[in-house]
């Protein structure tokens, strides 16, 4: 018999805790450990009980939710699952949660309805499981690697001629952000699908814009992909283009979720797929649960584009550069940290 995912439930609702509570009760894998309202009698209880996984909410008494992150991370790092009110008023402190450490996140039901309080449970313990497996990196790891020198390719002379484009989901965010950390002003043409929620994708392209020199937009109806800007699809819509002429256009896209998500990694594949071909596309997959995007990539691979996936080592969850490996869809399999390199170098090349 397999051990149960040891859950300890930090929030300061009483009624958030015994729902939570209800949830992995109900769930024959995991096992809650112990609850706590406070960060204090949390940290008490981490070091008593040793969980494999925490929840956590962002507003928190005596210590707010990310503060004490911080300090977990810090000092005992650990898979944590943010457990907060999603909006976009919030989203900045969620993205700052997943940037000091935290795993994933999830926005507590609005109302206790059966069909809404099902399909929360069903994500939730799905977002338990994956933490529960996940790498889990100390605070500030990626301050710590070793400084970069880019390439002469670099230069703002430098022509591409290859769009790159991304898919990512768990731990994405901020392989993301390590990535772009590595790209000049003047990059290629970069387009991004990353699982998110519709009300974090603005948040998150707004954080980026304003910490690197090219610029990261979210998609939006029309926007042209150029080089020097990074187009990042929005939450709860799915990113396909259009051409004109040579120029390529984004098309925001409401229809049903593909692999089930929305944006979906594969729909954005199969739709450069169709309108420019592989021969004119570096195609990445970063960290990421489950196989949305996997089998797209497999037939830009056949169909001559460039592909590389993020290395197991450096992934939070090895999950969607995986499935891309064992279909036989990837070239070369990298740490995070050698991948912008090798992007802007395959995106000069005819």
């Amino acid at each position: 018999m397999s051990k149960s995912i040891r859950v300890l439930i930090v929030d300061d609702s009483a009624l958030i805790r015994q729902m939570l509570k209800e949830i992995f009760d109900a769930t024959p894998d995991i096992e809650v450990v112990g609850v706590a309202h406070d960060p204090f009698i949390a940290r008490d209880k981490i070091k008593q009980l040793n969980p494999d996984v925490l929840t956590l909410d962002v507003e928190m008494p005596k210590m707010d939710g990310l503060q004490f992150l911080g300090n977990i991370m810090r000092l005992r790092p650990m898979p944590v699952v943010m457990v907060s009110t999603l909006t976009a008023a919030g989203a900045p402190e969620t993205l700052a949660a997943l940037e000091v450490g935290a795993v994933d996140y999830i926005a507590k039901p609005q109302a206790r309805n059966a069909e809404e309080f099902a399909q929360f449970a069903q994500v939730l313990v799905e977002k338990i499981r994956v933490a529960a497996v996940a790498r889990v990196q100390p605070k500030d790891v990626r301050r710590e690697l070793p400084p970069r020198v880019l390439t002469s390719i670099s230069s703002n002379s430098a022509v591409y001629k290859r769009i790159v484009a991304i898919g990512s989901s768990t731990g994405g965010t901020e392989a993301i952000n390590t990535l772009i950390e590595g790209l000049p002003g003047h990059c290629p043409a970069i387009v991004i699908t990353q699982h998110i929620p519709a009300v974090f994708s603005a948040s998150l392209c707004l954080r980026l814009n304003n910490r690197y020199p090219m610029e990261v937009l979210e998609a939006s109806e029309g926007l042209e992909v150029k080089p020097g800007r990074i187009i990042i699809a929005q939450g709860g819509r799915h990113l396909r283009f259009r051409k004109q002429g040579e120029r390529l256009f984004c098309v925001m896209d409401d229809g049903p979720n593909v692999n089930l998500h929305k944006p979906s990694v594969e729909v954005m594949f199969d739709s450069l797929r169709e309108l420019i071909g592989g021969r004119k596309l570096v195609v990445a997959m970063l960290t990421g649960m489950g196989a949305d995007g996997a089998a797209a990539m497999k037939r830009l691979h056949d169909d001559a584009a460039i592909t590389v996936a993020q290395d197991e080592a450096s992934c939070v969850v090895w999950g969607m550069p995986k499935v891309a490996v064992e279909l036989g869809a990837v070239d070369t399999i990298l740490p995070l940290s050698k991948i912008a390199d090798h992007l802007l170098n395959k995106a000069v090349k005819a």
